[in-house]
């Protein structure tokens, strides 16, 4: 039991750590699609201090107030939440893309695939 209760509190820290580090490696890639300019990773960057900050010492009046399963509960709940609107939003697109896909494959001239046989 203690170990598994070590392995959970080991992958709490590293996901907690994850999205500062990941902006920097995965900015360059994003900032094109989002057509802003590089310097933006600065603003994003230092809002995400500054909520860390912030959540830092509201954290324990927040605890006090709920106590510590309804705060973890809560926490743990928008977190799902977040990724299954993540996991939906990704499915609608890719549901989309097949549709338009399929809609083209109707009409071989429409596809593109004329000026590669050219």
């Amino acid at each position: 039991m203690f170990s598994i209760l070590i392995v959970i509190i080991y992958l709490s820290f590293i996901s907690l750590g994850l999205p500062d580090s990941l902006l920097g490696s995965s900015w360059p890639a994003m900032y094109p699609q989002l057509n802003v300019p590089v310097s933006y990773a600065g603003i994003i960057s230092m809002t995400i201090a500054l909520c860390t900050v912030f959540s830092s010492l509201m954290s324990d009046r927040v605890t006090r107030r709920f106590g510590t399963g309804k705060v973890t509960a809560v926490s743990v709940a928008t977190t799902a939440l977040a990724l299954m609107a993540w996991m939906h939003e990704r499915m609608l697109k890719k549901r989309k893309m097949r549709e338009t896909l399929s809609d083209t494959a109707h009409y071989p001239g429409d596809c593109g695939l004329t000026n590669v046989v050219k």
